[in-house]
């Protein structure tokens, strides 16, 4: 039986040489015949840490690798563009903490 070969979405890559994967799909209800959003959750080994938060990844069936990785991951799709916010602010509040340390350095002498 072929291995199968699946894309979704990294949603955790807080571990080393892991990370957690979303698989998005629609299944139609039995009873009330309306489409309803369901997600599969697989951990992805990821031996070079190629991959990232938001990224679309390709993975494919391995062996067990550890009590929960199932996957192994072939490559990423998409590189994620989303921004990180609190790092931006973070990093703006450090450059104009700079700026002031030099505009007083330079008044004093």
């Amino acid at each position: 039986m072929p291995k199968r070969v699946v894309s979704g979405i990294v949603t955790s890559d807080k571990m080393s040489k892991t990370r957690r994967v979303e698989i998005a799909r629609l299944v139609k209800h039995p009873k009330y015949k309306k489409y309803v959003r369901r997600r599969t959750v697989c951990h992805v080994h990821d031996e070079n840490n190629e991959s990232g938060t938001g990224d679309r990844v390709e993975i494919i069936e391995s062996e067990p690798l550890s009590k929960l990785k199932r996957w192994r991951l072939v490559r990423v799709l998409e590189k994620s563009t989303e921004v990180d916010v609190a790092a931006l602010r973070a990093a703006r509040k450090q450059a104009e903490l700079e700026a002031v340390a030099a505009a007083g350095g330079e008044a004093s002498e």
